[in-house]
């Protein structure tokens, strides 16, 4: 939103306040006169203050509209060339400091950065002609290049885009920072500035073209660039004028229909000189290719290849200290030699090497398990880094209240919690119908019995109704009756809340406009047969007058009542696709929200029935608490997504237990950014499978699943999905 569009929309306001105020300050100079001598005194002094008020509101708001308004005759001034290399510079800076103090915290650069090796890949159909990318000869050959030699074969590339693939824990997004800081050092004042964003951030819904996703994320992580002084619209200025790299880090962590739409929304948006860089899981990538049935165009594919021992020993070398523990030349010659088989295997990938390196370089201990473990097997020498992943990664990344900084939490949690907290879950995920792989938050509510739930609910909303209308209307025999049906409707209708997907609103009107008419027609038959039933009723006992407003009366309510409660409701709530979802934090918001409107809605027609029994010479007291609580009753239990409610009726029981924090989705959140899970869609997976499986059968004391079997060997591969879920 423009910086001119604000100052108008405070004009306004401010003008519309005035004349709020005006209008009151009137109203009561009109009272004042008829009454009694004290009370006329003081709301005519109301008077004068709020006319006061207004005066100046309406000359605040008057003098900013016409400043608008001069400002809005002339031509905007265009960013000038000195505005724009000031914002870019400022960008950059911004966009330095940002990784610069991520890199030290995961230690990306210390003492260089890892010599990861990518080439190339072979996969033909991933990648565009080879002419098109590059000049010549094939970008990017089979050599363990330094970052700034990658960076130089970047700047090769005809329109310097590539896409960075490989399996779990092979150092995508590791390269991705490094190419950005790299850039950045060595920046010539004609290039873009390259800016690192995560994939799920972008909604192709909303934001169909990059470059208006770009500009609303520039806008959003850097807000010094809308400093006055830079100029009107500098995000979206830079984004036009192709000043801005896109970093997409995480591709994979779309759901695949997403995935699709963000590939052909690229090279739907993407121009000639456009510039882009992509990190995406080889298999999710290649199948998206696969169903976009095109390559993003021009664009260099690369994957990595195997570190050689005497690499990964060089690069731990360089990590330890200047007199290091005296175990390790041992560990080190038997890693270059061969002599330790399995800690050359796992020290083959980034993620090996990292593994070893933030357990046992960084808290500087005793190494010599590496070369006692290195001699047996993979696994377990696995088995032995993954049991001090937890506590180093927990240590070593303090809390951070930037959500710019995707890679540190945002709450402070305990090695041993996240640990146990996390063995909870994987454990859980064996007994999993779905794909056992997927994390749902609102699966949280299958991980207990809800009978307890359910009859101490029904029991609470029963006592407290009944309580109400007792100390309202004084009848005990009435107030029990309407207690024990409102915890028997509670108890019959929650049944199903805890096997409920989450749901969302659609306010669209887009094609839906056949649908809508046709709710608001039979809000009107209701509505008739409504006032048909008060008319019949009333009639009879107060004759035609008292009828007819019956009729009008609870005609109106039945209609407004159907529209607003069920039928526009039920318009309004769709089921979340996991193909559609963008993050499990978006799918909790939506079924939170729609929850919010359901109650509103609900309340809304309360408020009528209370009116509606005010007219009927009932108790203000009666009419309308009697009626805001039947419109909460109502708001709560109907509709078909309650995956929330049940979530938050479930997560206290597991909290109490120990089995999950009390604040499970920031626990997850936080889980994400420190790297223990990943995101697809709606789901969270844990980013290693080994990680998974060595909590599952690694730790004992964590609950078994309340009343199933210890699951059976699976023979025939992985299960299939429900239709839903994307495979």
């Amino acid at each position: 939103m423009s910086l001119r569009y604000r100052q108008n929309r405070k004009a306004r306001a401010s003008v519309a306040l005035g004349v709020l105020l005006l209008a009151l300050s009137t109203v009561f100079l009109l009272v004042a006169p008829r009454l009694p001598g004290g009370s006329g005194t003081t709301v005519g002094a109301a008077s004068i203050v709020a006319a006061a008020a207004s005066a100046m509101a309406l000359g605040n708001g008057l003098v900013q509209f016409l400043s608008w308004w001069r400002r809005r005759a002339a031509p905007a001034p265009a960013p000038t060339s000195a505005d724009i290399a000031t914002a870019k510079d400022i960008l950059g800076g911004l966009v330095t400091q940002q990784w610069r103090d991520e890199t030290a915290l995961r230690s990306l650069c210390d003492p260089e950065p890892m010599p990861l090796p990518w080439r190339s890949t072979r996969r033909r159909e991933l990648v565009d002609h080879p002419e098109i990318i590059a000049k010549g000869t094939v970008a990017f050959p089979g050599l363990g290049l330094h970052i700034a030699d990658m960076v130089r074969n970047f700047r090769d590339l005809r329109c310097r885009r590539l896409v960075i693939l490989g399996d779990p824990g092979t150092g995508k997004t590791t390269l991705a920072v490094q190419l950005v800081l790299e850039l950045l050092r060595t920046r010539r004042p004609e290039e873009p500035v390259p800016v690192l964003l995560s994939a799920v951030r972008w909604d192709d819904r909303l934001y169909p073209n990059l470059q208006d996703w770009l500009a609303a994320s520039l806008a959003s992580d850097y807000p010094a660039l809308r400093a006055e002084s830079l100029g009107p619209d500098i995000p979206e200025t830079l984004v036009a004028r192709g000043e801005v790299l896109p970093v997409i880090d995480g591709l994979d962590e779309l759901p695949g229909s997403a995935r699709v739409d963000l590939l052909t929304a690229l090279n739907r948006s993407m121009h000639e000189n456009d510039q882009l860089v992509i990190t995406c899981r080889t298999d999710q990538f290649a199948k998206s290719v696969q169903e976009v049935g095109d390559v993003l165009t021009a664009t260099a594919v690369i994957e990595p290849q195997p570190m050689t021992p005497v690499a990964a020993a060089e690069y731990l070398r360089a990590c330890l200290p200047p007199v290091p523990h005296p175990a390790w030349p041992r560990v080190l010659s038997a890693l270059r030699t061969g002599a330790a088989p399995a800690l050359s295997e796992v020290t083959s990938t980034s993620l090996g090497l990292w593994l070893v390196r933030a357990t046992y370089i960084a808290p500087r201990v005793d190494p010599t398990p590496l070369l006692e473990l290195g001699r047996g097997s993979t696994a377990e020498l696995h088995d032995h880094l993954c049991d001090q992943l937890i506590p180093a990664l927990v240590s070593a990344r303090p809390p951070a209240d930037n959500p710019a900084q995707p890679f540190r939490p945002q709450h402070a949690w305990r090695p041993e919690q996240v640990g146990r907290w996390l063995t909870y879950l994987s454990r859980q995920l064996q007994f999993s119908e779905d794909d056992p792989r997927d994390m749902a938050w609102w699966h949280l509510a299958r991980h207990a019995s809800s009978r307890a739930v359910r009859v101490w609910s029904g029991i609470a909303i029963g006592i407290g109704v009944g309580l109400v209308f007792l100390l309202l209307t004084g009848m005990p025999h009435a107030s029990l009756g309407i207690g024990l049906l409102s915890a028997l409707v509670v108890l019959i209708m929650i049944g199903s809340w805890f096997t409920e997907p989450p749901g969302h609103a659609d306010f669209q009107l887009r094609d839906r406009i056949p649908q809508l008419l046709r709710v608001l027609r039979d809000g009107l038959i209701v509505g008739a047969l409504g006032a048909l039933v008060g008319w019949l009723m009333a009639s009879p006992v107060g004759g035609t007058k008292v009828g007819l407003l019956a009729a009008r009366d609870i005609g109106l309510l039945s209609g407004i009542g159907f529209i607003v409660v069920l039928s526009l409701i039920r318009w309004v709530e769709h089921p979340t696709a996991a193909a559609t979802a963008r993050s499990p934090r978006s799918t909790w918001r939506a079924d939170r929200n729609l929850t919010v409107i359901r109650i509103v809605s609900g309340l809304v027609v309360g408020l009528m029935g209370g009116a509606i029994g005010l007219k009927a010479q009932l108790s203000p007291s009666v009419a309308i608490v009697g009626g805001l609580l039947l419109g909460l009753l109502f708001g709560i239990i109907l509709g078909r997504h309650h995956a929330w409610l049940a979530y938050k009726l479930t997560v206290p029981r597991l909290a109490a237990k120990g089995w999950v924090p009390l604040r499970a989705m920031d626990f997850l959140d936080d889980a994400h950014r420190l790297g223990l899970l990943r995101t697809e869609g709606p789901y969270y997976q844990f980013r290693h499978v080994e990680l998974q499986q060595h909590l599952a059968r690694g730790r004992q004391g964590s609950p078994a699943k309340e009343g199933r079997r210890p699951p059976r060997a699976r023979t025939s591969g992985r299960r299939t999905r429900t239709p839903s879920k994307e495979i």
